[in-house]
Protein backbone atom coordinates (compact mmCIF):
# COMPACT_ATOMS: atom_id res chain seq x y z
CA UNK A 1 0.00 0.00 0.00
CA UNK A 2 1.25 3.23 -0.93
CA UNK A 3 2.94 5.86 1.91
CA UNK A 4 1.17 9.10 2.64
CA UNK A 5 3.50 11.73 1.50
CA UNK A 6 2.79 15.33 1.78
CA UNK A 7 2.61 15.82 -1.72
CA UNK A 8 0.16 14.09 -2.34
CA UNK A 9 -2.10 17.06 -0.73
CA UNK A 10 -2.78 18.70 -4.32
CA UNK A 11 -4.36 16.35 -5.85
CA UNK A 12 -7.59 16.08 -3.23
CA UNK A 13 -9.31 18.29 -5.17
CA UNK A 14 -9.53 16.39 -8.32
CA UNK A 15 -11.49 13.78 -6.79
CA UNK A 16 -14.52 14.37 -7.76
CA UNK A 17 -17.35 12.32 -9.69
CA UNK A 18 -18.51 12.48 -13.45
CA UNK A 19 -19.97 15.45 -14.03
CA UNK A 20 -18.41 18.58 -14.02
CA UNK A 21 -18.78 22.18 -16.22
CA UNK A 22 -21.37 20.66 -19.12
CA UNK A 23 -22.34 24.15 -20.80
CA UNK A 24 -19.85 24.06 -23.62
CA UNK A 25 -20.47 20.23 -24.43
CA UNK A 26 -24.21 20.60 -24.74
CA UNK A 27 -24.04 24.08 -26.60
CA UNK A 28 -22.36 21.56 -29.36
CA UNK A 29 -25.19 19.48 -29.21
CA UNK A 30 -27.68 22.78 -29.65
CA UNK A 31 -29.01 23.27 -26.79
CA UNK A 32 -29.23 27.35 -25.61
CA UNK A 33 -26.77 28.15 -22.86
CA UNK A 34 -27.86 28.68 -19.74
CA UNK A 35 -26.18 32.17 -17.79
CA UNK A 36 -23.04 31.16 -16.30
CA UNK A 37 -23.91 28.57 -13.19
CA UNK A 38 -22.56 32.10 -10.64
CA UNK A 39 -25.72 33.31 -12.03
CA UNK A 40 -27.84 30.93 -11.26
CA UNK A 41 -26.48 29.77 -7.89
CA UNK A 42 -28.49 31.21 -4.74
CA UNK A 43 -26.77 30.25 -1.78
CA UNK A 44 -28.24 29.59 1.34
CA UNK A 45 -27.91 29.01 4.86
CA UNK A 46 -30.28 25.70 4.38
CA UNK A 47 -31.94 24.14 1.04
CA UNK A 48 -34.42 22.76 3.46
CA UNK A 49 -35.29 26.34 5.45
CA UNK A 50 -35.29 27.75 2.34
CA UNK A 51 -38.61 26.32 1.06
CA UNK A 52 -39.70 25.64 -2.46
CA UNK A 53 -42.56 28.40 -2.87
CA UNK A 54 -40.38 30.60 -4.75
CA UNK A 55 -38.27 28.26 -6.39
CA UNK A 56 -37.94 28.94 -9.95
CA UNK A 57 -36.84 26.38 -13.00
CA UNK A 58 -33.28 27.83 -13.96
CA UNK A 59 -32.30 29.04 -10.20
CA UNK A 60 -30.27 25.92 -7.68
CA UNK A 61 -30.31 26.71 -3.91
CA UNK A 62 -26.94 25.46 -3.24
CA UNK A 63 -25.23 25.36 0.59
CA UNK A 64 -21.73 23.61 1.45
CA UNK A 65 -22.03 24.77 5.13
CA UNK A 66 -19.36 27.46 5.18
CA UNK A 67 -19.86 29.82 7.43
CA UNK A 68 -16.71 31.63 6.72
CA UNK A 69 -15.11 30.68 3.43
CA UNK A 70 -11.70 32.66 4.27
CA UNK A 71 -10.90 30.06 7.19
CA UNK A 72 -8.50 27.02 5.00
CA UNK A 73 -10.83 23.93 6.84
CA UNK A 74 -14.33 25.72 7.12
CA UNK A 75 -16.85 23.79 5.09
CA UNK A 76 -15.21 20.25 6.01
CA UNK A 77 -16.39 18.08 8.88
CA UNK A 78 -14.91 15.26 10.85
CA UNK A 79 -16.36 11.90 9.62
CA UNK A 80 -17.44 10.73 13.31
CA UNK A 81 -18.49 14.31 13.56
CA UNK A 82 -20.98 14.51 10.82
CA UNK A 83 -22.93 11.08 11.59
CA UNK A 84 -23.55 12.88 15.05
CA UNK A 85 -24.92 16.25 13.60
CA UNK A 86 -26.30 15.07 10.21
CA UNK A 87 -26.54 11.35 10.62
CA UNK A 88 -29.40 11.10 7.76
CA UNK A 89 -26.83 12.91 5.68
CA UNK A 90 -24.17 10.24 6.27
CA UNK A 91 -26.36 7.55 5.82
CA UNK A 92 -27.09 8.39 2.80
CA UNK A 93 -24.38 9.78 1.49
CA UNK A 94 -21.34 7.37 2.72
CA UNK A 95 -20.77 4.13 0.83
CA UNK A 96 -23.13 2.24 2.25
CA UNK A 97 -25.21 2.92 5.69
CA UNK A 98 -22.48 1.30 7.94
CA UNK A 99 -19.32 2.50 6.71
CA UNK A 100 -16.91 2.75 9.02
CA UNK A 101 -13.07 4.50 9.08
CA UNK A 102 -11.07 1.99 7.57
CA UNK A 103 -8.64 0.36 10.04
CA UNK A 104 -6.18 -1.96 7.86
CA UNK A 105 -2.40 -3.14 8.04
CA UNK A 106 0.71 -1.16 6.49
CA UNK A 107 4.25 -1.92 5.77
CA UNK A 108 6.48 0.39 5.78
CA UNK A 109 10.22 0.22 5.76
CA UNK A 110 9.82 -3.07 6.42
CA UNK A 111 7.33 -2.85 9.39
CA UNK A 112 3.96 -3.77 9.54
CA UNK A 113 1.48 -1.95 11.39
CA UNK A 114 -2.45 -1.55 12.02
CA UNK A 115 -3.50 1.71 10.70
CA UNK A 116 -6.64 3.86 12.12
CA UNK A 117 -7.51 6.53 8.80
CA UNK A 118 -9.55 9.19 10.09
CA UNK A 119 -11.41 11.31 7.41
CA UNK A 120 -12.47 14.69 7.00
CA UNK A 121 -15.55 15.21 4.59
CA UNK A 122 -16.65 17.54 2.54
CA UNK A 123 -20.52 18.34 1.35
CA UNK A 124 -22.64 20.28 -0.55
CA UNK A 125 -26.61 20.58 -1.03
CA UNK A 126 -28.41 21.78 -4.34
CA UNK A 127 -32.40 21.72 -5.38
CA UNK A 128 -33.54 22.58 -8.27
CA UNK A 129 -37.33 22.49 -10.06
CA UNK A 130 -37.35 20.87 -13.30
CA UNK A 131 -40.47 21.59 -15.25
CA UNK A 132 -42.45 18.44 -15.95
CA UNK A 133 -43.80 15.73 -14.01
CA UNK A 134 -41.33 13.42 -11.94
CA UNK A 135 -43.24 10.22 -13.75
CA UNK A 136 -41.70 11.54 -17.58
CA UNK A 137 -38.22 11.46 -15.63
CA UNK A 138 -36.45 8.46 -17.53
CA UNK A 139 -33.67 7.63 -14.61
CA UNK A 140 -31.90 4.82 -16.49
CA UNK A 141 -31.61 7.08 -19.01
CA UNK A 142 -28.80 9.23 -17.15
CA UNK A 143 -27.19 6.16 -15.74
CA UNK A 144 -25.15 5.09 -18.26
CA UNK A 145 -21.37 5.58 -18.92
CA UNK A 146 -22.55 7.53 -22.64
CA UNK A 147 -24.27 10.41 -20.18
CA UNK A 148 -21.39 10.35 -18.06
CA UNK A 149 -18.51 10.90 -20.99
CA UNK A 150 -20.69 13.23 -22.63
CA UNK A 151 -20.97 15.83 -19.88
CA UNK A 152 -17.95 15.86 -19.03
CA UNK A 153 -15.25 16.16 -21.51
CA UNK A 154 -12.03 16.78 -19.20
CA UNK A 155 -12.61 13.84 -16.96
CA UNK A 156 -12.15 10.50 -19.54
CA UNK A 157 -14.10 7.69 -18.72
CA UNK A 158 -14.01 3.79 -19.65
CA UNK A 159 -16.36 0.91 -18.96
CA UNK A 160 -14.39 -1.12 -15.64
CA UNK A 161 -14.86 -5.24 -16.00
CA UNK A 162 -16.37 -6.09 -12.32
CA UNK A 163 -13.38 -8.48 -11.68
CA UNK A 164 -11.25 -5.33 -12.34
CA UNK A 165 -12.24 -3.51 -9.59
CA UNK A 166 -9.54 -2.38 -7.20
CA UNK A 167 -10.63 -3.76 -3.90
CA UNK A 168 -11.94 -7.27 -5.42
CA UNK A 169 -8.86 -8.17 -6.35
CA UNK A 170 -6.19 -6.72 -5.00
CA UNK A 171 -6.09 -7.69 -0.80
CA UNK A 172 -4.54 -4.37 0.13
CA UNK A 173 -7.64 -2.96 -0.52
CA UNK A 174 -9.94 -5.31 0.82
CA UNK A 175 -11.21 -2.83 3.63
CA UNK A 176 -13.02 -0.62 0.86
CA UNK A 177 -15.29 -3.83 -0.16
CA UNK A 178 -18.60 -3.31 0.43
CA UNK A 179 -19.68 -6.01 3.01
CA UNK A 180 -23.47 -6.30 1.58
CA UNK A 181 -22.91 -7.07 -2.38
CA UNK A 182 -19.94 -6.88 -4.50
CA UNK A 183 -18.83 -3.41 -5.83
CA UNK A 184 -20.52 -2.75 -9.96
CA UNK A 185 -22.83 -5.90 -9.44
CA UNK A 186 -25.71 -6.66 -11.50
CA UNK A 187 -27.63 -3.12 -11.82
CA UNK A 188 -24.97 -0.80 -11.88
CA UNK A 189 -22.46 1.31 -14.66
CA UNK A 190 -18.96 0.25 -13.26
CA UNK A 191 -16.68 3.04 -14.36
CA UNK A 192 -12.65 4.02 -14.42
CA UNK A 193 -12.00 7.71 -14.50
CA UNK A 194 -9.02 9.60 -15.33
CA UNK A 195 -8.23 13.30 -14.64
CA UNK A 196 -4.97 14.71 -15.85
CA UNK A 197 -4.10 18.10 -13.49
CA UNK A 198 -4.72 21.29 -15.07
CA UNK A 199 -3.17 24.18 -15.25
CA UNK A 200 -0.22 25.07 -12.49
CA UNK A 201 -0.87 22.05 -10.85
CA UNK A 202 1.26 19.85 -12.90
CA UNK A 203 4.13 21.97 -12.37
CA UNK A 204 3.08 21.85 -8.33
CA UNK A 205 3.79 17.79 -8.79
CA UNK A 206 6.72 18.09 -10.11
CA UNK A 207 8.58 20.51 -7.81
CA UNK A 208 6.45 18.41 -4.86
CA UNK A 209 8.39 15.46 -6.36
CA UNK A 210 11.62 17.12 -6.51
CA UNK A 211 11.62 17.30 -2.74
CA UNK A 212 11.37 13.67 -2.37
CA UNK A 213 13.39 11.99 -4.43
CA UNK A 214 14.53 9.61 -2.58
CA UNK A 215 10.11 8.17 -2.50
CA UNK A 216 9.71 4.55 -3.61
CA UNK A 217 6.21 6.38 -5.76
CA UNK A 218 6.44 9.65 -7.39
CA UNK A 219 2.71 11.60 -7.32
CA UNK A 220 1.01 11.22 -10.67
CA UNK A 221 0.22 14.00 -12.64
CA UNK A 222 -3.50 12.43 -12.76
CA UNK A 223 -5.97 10.84 -11.05
CA UNK A 224 -7.52 7.73 -11.43
CA UNK A 225 -10.96 6.51 -9.60
CA UNK A 226 -13.40 3.75 -9.70
CA UNK A 227 -17.19 4.36 -9.62
CA UNK A 228 -20.42 2.73 -9.34
CA UNK A 229 -23.06 4.51 -11.27
CA UNK A 230 -26.68 3.07 -10.55
CA UNK A 231 -30.54 3.93 -10.10
CA UNK A 232 -32.01 3.15 -7.02
CA UNK A 233 -34.41 0.64 -5.73
CA UNK A 234 -37.76 1.80 -4.85
CA UNK A 235 -37.74 1.23 -1.82
CA UNK A 236 -33.94 2.60 -0.73
CA UNK A 237 -35.31 6.03 -2.83
CA UNK A 238 -38.11 6.15 -0.54
CA UNK A 239 -36.53 6.42 2.37
CA UNK A 240 -35.07 9.20 1.06
CA UNK A 241 -38.04 11.78 2.05
CA UNK A 242 -36.02 11.83 5.07
CA UNK A 243 -33.30 13.82 4.17
CA UNK A 244 -35.22 15.97 1.70
CA UNK A 245 -37.16 17.09 4.25
CA UNK A 246 -40.06 17.69 1.47
CA UNK A 247 -43.23 16.13 1.75
CA UNK A 248 -43.65 14.15 -1.14
CA UNK A 249 -43.27 10.88 -2.18
CA UNK A 250 -39.67 9.95 -3.69
CA UNK A 251 -40.39 8.39 -7.33
CA UNK A 252 -36.41 8.21 -8.12
CA UNK A 253 -32.80 8.28 -7.16
CA UNK A 254 -29.76 8.38 -9.12
CA UNK A 255 -26.59 7.83 -7.15
CA UNK A 256 -23.00 7.58 -8.11
CA UNK A 257 -20.60 6.16 -5.73
CA UNK A 258 -16.47 6.67 -6.09
CA UNK A 259 -14.95 3.70 -3.66
CA UNK A 260 -11.08 3.48 -4.78
CA UNK A 261 -9.02 6.26 -5.76
CA UNK A 262 -5.32 6.03 -6.28
CA UNK A 263 -4.60 8.23 -3.85
CA UNK A 264 -5.74 11.22 -1.19
CA UNK A 265 -9.71 10.28 -1.09
CA UNK A 266 -11.22 7.46 0.25
CA UNK A 267 -14.56 7.97 -0.99
CA UNK A 268 -17.25 9.94 -2.77
CA UNK A 269 -20.53 10.50 -3.85
CA UNK A 270 -23.03 12.12 -5.83
CA UNK A 271 -26.84 11.79 -5.29
CA UNK A 272 -29.55 13.45 -6.88
CA UNK A 273 -33.19 12.37 -5.38
CA UNK A 274 -36.60 13.34 -7.27
CA UNK A 275 -39.88 14.37 -5.93
CA UNK A 276 -43.18 16.11 -7.40
CA UNK A 277 -43.57 19.13 -6.42
CA UNK A 278 -45.69 19.86 -3.82
CA UNK A 279 -49.45 21.34 -4.89
CA UNK A 280 -47.80 21.37 -8.30
CA UNK A 281 -47.43 17.32 -10.05
CA UNK A 282 -46.60 19.14 -13.14
CA UNK A 283 -43.28 19.82 -11.97
CA UNK A 284 -40.17 18.51 -10.21
CA UNK A 285 -37.85 19.48 -7.05
CA UNK A 286 -34.24 17.88 -7.76
CA UNK A 287 -31.90 17.67 -4.53
CA UNK A 288 -28.69 17.37 -5.34
CA UNK A 289 -25.64 16.35 -3.22
CA UNK A 290 -21.71 15.43 -3.30
CA UNK A 291 -19.84 14.39 -0.26
CA UNK A 292 -15.96 13.70 -1.12
CA UNK A 293 -13.88 12.14 2.08
CA UNK A 294 -10.01 13.14 2.00
CA UNK A 295 -7.52 11.49 4.72
CA UNK A 296 -7.43 13.90 7.56
CA UNK A 297 -3.46 13.56 7.71
CA UNK A 298 -3.04 14.69 4.54
CA UNK A 299 -4.87 18.28 5.78
CA UNK A 300 -2.29 18.30 8.85
CA UNK A 301 0.90 18.44 6.39
CA UNK A 302 2.13 21.99 6.11
CA UNK A 303 5.64 22.24 6.69
CA UNK A 304 7.07 20.46 4.24
CA UNK A 305 6.46 23.30 1.59
CA UNK A 306 7.47 26.28 3.84
CA UNK A 307 11.10 26.29 2.53
CA UNK A 308 10.13 26.59 -1.47
CA UNK A 309 8.67 29.71 -1.91
CA UNK A 310 6.81 28.88 -5.36
CA UNK A 311 4.34 26.07 -3.17
CA UNK A 312 3.75 27.94 -0.27
CA UNK A 313 0.39 28.49 -1.73
CA UNK A 314 0.27 24.66 -1.71
CA UNK A 315 -1.68 24.14 1.73
CA UNK A 316 -3.90 21.39 1.40
CA UNK A 317 -6.95 22.98 2.94
CA UNK A 318 -6.28 26.54 0.68
CA UNK A 319 -5.77 24.20 -2.30
CA UNK A 320 -9.07 22.45 -1.61
CA UNK A 321 -11.22 24.73 -0.56
CA UNK A 322 -10.47 26.79 -4.33
CA UNK A 323 -8.55 29.42 -2.28
CA UNK A 324 -4.77 28.89 -3.53
CA UNK A 325 -2.89 30.53 -6.40
CA UNK A 326 -2.52 27.23 -7.53
CA UNK A 327 -6.33 27.04 -8.09
CA UNK A 328 -7.10 27.46 -11.72
CA UNK A 329 -10.46 28.02 -14.30
CA UNK A 330 -14.20 26.92 -13.28
CA UNK A 331 -13.82 23.08 -13.52
CA UNK A 332 -12.64 21.18 -10.95
CA UNK A 333 -8.61 22.54 -10.53
CA UNK A 334 -10.61 25.59 -9.58
CA UNK A 335 -11.36 23.65 -6.08
CA UNK A 336 -14.17 21.52 -4.09
CA UNK A 337 -16.84 24.07 -4.15
CA UNK A 338 -16.66 25.86 -7.52
CA UNK A 339 -16.79 22.19 -8.77
CA UNK A 340 -19.68 21.10 -7.23
CA UNK A 341 -21.57 24.24 -7.80
CA UNK A 342 -20.77 23.26 -11.93
CA UNK A 343 -21.27 20.08 -11.55
CA UNK A 344 -25.29 20.63 -10.45
CA UNK A 345 -25.53 23.06 -12.46
CA UNK A 346 -24.55 20.80 -15.44
CA UNK A 347 -26.69 18.25 -14.13
CA UNK A 348 -29.72 20.26 -13.76
CA UNK A 349 -28.94 21.67 -17.95
CA UNK A 350 -29.20 17.77 -18.54
CA UNK A 351 -32.62 17.35 -16.97
CA UNK A 352 -34.11 20.70 -18.22
CA UNK A 353 -32.56 19.40 -21.69
CA UNK A 354 -34.59 16.31 -21.87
Amino acid sequence: MQTHRPATLLLALVLGGSTVLAQESLAQEGMKQQPPAAERIKDVPSIEAAGLASLKPGTILFTDHRDDPAKPENGLVAYLDWGKTRPAEQAALAPYPAYAEPDYLQTLNGVTKRRHETLKVYVAQGRFVVARPAESIDLAAYATLGFVAKMDPVIKHKALSPADVTPTKDPAAAFAKRPDRPWCDLGTTCIESRYDLEGKLPLGVKLANKLEDGAAKKVAEFVSFQSELRTLPPAEAAALSGLTKIDAPVTGGLEQTIFWVNQILRFGKFLAVFQPMPGDPGKTVVTTYMALAIKADVLDRKQEYARVPVLKNLLPAQVLMGNSSFNTGTSISAGLPTYARNRMTAFADALGKN
